[in-house]
């Protein structure tokens, strides 16, 4: 167990300090863990981090052991089990594959380092906390929302309860390290405070910066980047092929199965492994249509599905995951994929969109690069592999600072100052005399 202490008034009247008695168990799959305790930890505001995800990705055999994602979810619990205070969705890995943060490499040097001399066994199996498949942001220390009610002392200190156990259930299995990717910048300072080396990342997301329409957004960038997105959607719009979005029981069986057509598509064309199942999209529709929104492309004259995006919406943001097509058209995967979630954005009044992994093409159509976080427990390796990793990722954090700054000022779309100053404070970056200087993030008000 980890204690903690948090501020209590007895009915004495006066405050005073009481325990707060943590309990860490492992949940060996979603379905182990009730689904309102889960889900009063993972919130209402981002989709993926919901029990019923969880259950359609390990349900569909997605995320299974067979395909190397073991079940291994961390629990912070009160010592009776009664109460959840705290989850980490995690796995143990057999491999990097389904990511999005890159560490390949890192497993590579484990092993030639280690030559025949170091008895510090193999790179895998491995600890991974995320959301598999999904390179999307959002909490990965998760704290029941009756400990947050309880105050801001409380919520903190489970969050760290939580870190350290994530390092303790390392340590104890043997295994070589725990990775925790995608998480929120605290969650990323929390880890880095208890020895977790911290990794930066890039993607690219769209602010809504109080837009009413479309030519609203189009009215703040630059006459060239203005113009090509309008050339962009003439030519979806002269196209023989009408645009749909699809939410809850709009979207019906034959829609599934053509995306799923899709998505094989693209797994197909890029050499790609399907990570995602049929039964994964069919359980997703069942549990969660509420929060899906499927844009699909159906050509006028057969009535033929030709393409389709999934994305996922969020109290405060729209997800793009995944594409997927069986006829090209100019320009429609630009529509499905960036355009008709803007429109969406700004009917629904969402702050913003996150259009997936990589990708500098986004800049020009109103995407900046925004910076991702990850956080990485090196428990055991061969002599010098910390400090290698260790100075890597300093090399890494400067070089994606200088690469987001400079991406920002030199492809970004917007006309005048204001976006881009504003993005680029939230990203804890201020520019002077020519000179790249790191602040403290500001929230983005949009």
């Amino acid at each position: 167990a980890s204690p903690g202490t948090a501020a209590e008034t007895p009915s004495g009247g006066e405050e005073e300090e009481e325990e707060l008695a943590i309990a860490v168990r492992v949940a060996r799959g979603v379905a182990d863990v009730k689904e309102e305790a889960w889900d009063a930890c993972a919130g209402e505001d981002n989709p993926f981090l919901r029990h019923s995800f969880f259950r359609a990705l390990e349900e569909s055999g997605s995320a299974a052991k067979e395909e190397g994602w073991l079940p291994h979810h961390l629990l912070a619990e009160s010592e009776d089990g009664k109460e959840v205070y705290g989850v980490v969705p995690l796995y143990l890995k057999s491999h990097s594959m389904g990511e999005y943060v890159f560490d390949q490499n890192w497993a590579t040097a484990y092993q030639q380092m280690a030559g025949f001399w170091e008895d510090v066994g193999e790179y895998y199996p491995k600890l991974q906390g995320c959301v598999p498949f999904t390179p999307a942001t959002g909490s990965r220390l998760l704290v029941s929302s009756n400990i947050a009610e309880r105050g801001e002392e409380q919520r903190l200190m489970v969050m760290q309860a939580l870190a350290r156990a994530l390092r303790a259930v390392t340590d104890d299995l043997g295994v070589s390290s725990a990775h925790v990717t995608f998480p929120t910048r605290e969650e990323w300072e929390i880890m880095g405070g208890v020895g977790f080396e911290q990794r930066l990342g890039v993607q690219y997301h769209w602010s809504n910066q109080g837009y009413e329409t479309f030519d609203d957004f189009l009215a703040t960038l630059k006459q060239k980047k203005r113009k090509s997105i309008r050339q962009e959607r003439r030519k979806v719009a002269e196209a023989p092929v009408t645009i749909h979005r699809l939410r809850g029981d709009a979207i019906k069986p034959r829609h599934w199965d053509a995306f799923y057509g899709f998505y094989r598509n693209t797994i197909d064309a890029h050499w790609a492994r399907d990570y995602l199942k049929k039964e994964f999209f069919y359980q997703l529709g069942e549990t969660m249509a509420d929060r899906v929104m499927l844009v699909v492309a159906e050509e006028d004259e057969t009535g033929e599905l030709v393409a389709g995006a999934l994305n996922l919406i969020g109290d405060d943001c729209i997800y793009g995951r995944n594409w997927g097509c069986s006829k090209q058209y100019n320009s429609l995967h630009f529509e499905c994929c960036y355009y008709q979630a803007i429109d969406a954005a700004i009917e629904l009044g969402i702050p913003r969109v996150e259009a997936g992994a990589q990708g500098e093409h986004k800049i020009r159509r109103g995407y900046l690069p925004t910076l991702t976080y990850s956080a990485h427990y090196l428990a055991k390796g061969p002599s010098g592999f910390t400090d290698a990793v260790r100075s890597f990722l300093e090399q890494e954090r400067r070089d994606i600072y200088y690469t987001l700054t400079v991406l920002s000022m030199q492809e970004s779309p917007f006309k005048g100052d204001d976006v881009l100053e504003k993005h680029l404070k939230t990203q804890g970056v201020v520019v002077k005399d020519d000179r790249i200087m790191l602040t403290k993030p500001e929230k983005d008000a949009a």
